[in-house]
């Protein structure tokens, strides 16, 4: 399986999520209810390999694939 490039998924989340906004966190995907945080800059490529953002509250960064930016759909459960 090809995994996306991880400066095109930077780069996309960048473009949809500012610093500052909030956005839902899984620790585990697909167990559970998200917990929103708040983004503390740009996701960037950590390694050369993963995607990344930091969020205030998380100690370490965690990967894009955990995170969905929340919208207004989102907001009224659309």
């Amino acid at each position: 399986m090809n995994r996306p490039n991880p400066q095109w998924l930077v780069n996309i989340f960048n473009k949809a999520v500012k610093v500052g906004d909030t956005v839902e966190y899984w620790e585990v995907i697909g167990m559970g209810e998200p917990e929103r945080f708040v983004t503390e800059g740009e996701a960037e490529v950590l390694g050369g390999h993963t995607a990344v953002v930091w969020l205030k509250g998380k100690r370490g960064c965690v990967a894009l694939n955990h995170c969905k930016p929340i919208t207004e759909a989102s907001e009224r459960g659309a």
